[in-house]
């Protein structure tokens, strides 16, 4: 799902079903700390400005270089997509849990190409103004940038022609715990 969209709340109603959860937007923020793996070609692409005192990427920083415009952008993705894809692949291969259903939060599943790559996609999916509200309320977001944001990703469109399962995420945590019970059964 695009940002906003509750991928984070429907990946923590698997692992609590008892799912292994991969969230790729923490391995993102590894890869970009200092040793890892693409930080060195970050800070030369953005600079020295991303840093705070310590060294370390300021996301925040970080996100308005890349959002500034779209070349900057498919620079941090080129940067950053293949390290985490390695160190995803990496933590798959090490995993040893018959039956157990793995769950990979991906961002950008259909931006980095990697529907391929799993079994099964499942989008969660809600109304662009349903994703501005809650970037705006919960995150605190400027409405102009969480609108840019959304507009940097995959479309809807895109993005439900790569699923495979849809979660409606536009009512209560309810019905959303419904949806995802659902989906579970039919995956387990």
């Amino acid at each position: 799902g695009g940002i906003g969209a509750g991928k984070s709340t429907v990946a923590a109603l698997f692992a609590a079903r008892g799912a292994v959860v991969i969230d790729t937007d923490q391995v993102a923020r590894d890869v970009v700390e200092p040793g890892g793996p693409a930080y060195d070609g970050v800070v030369r692409r953005f600079g020295p400005g991303i840093l705070d005192a310590d060294g370390r990427v300021v996301r925040s920083r970080l996100a308005e270089a890349a959002f500034a415009d779209s070349g900057a952008r498919a620079d941090l993705n080129a940067l950053v997509h293949p390290a985490v894809e390695t160190v995803v692949r990496e933590t798959l291969a090490r995993l040893d849990i018959p039956g157990r259903v793995v769950v990979l939060e991906v961002p950008l599943l259909v931006e980095a190409g990697w529907a391929p790559m799993v079994h099964r996609v499942v989008v969660v999916d809600c109304p662009e103004e349903v994703a501005v509200r809650r970037l705006v309320e919960i995150r605190g977001m400027d409405e102009a940038d969480a609108r840019r944001r959304i507009g940097a990703q995959a479309s809807r469109a895109e993005r439900l022609a790569a699923a495979d399962h849809v979660i409606v995420n536009d009512d209560t945590l309810d019905d959303l715990r419904r949806r995802v019970d659902e989906l579970w059964a039919s995956l387990t």
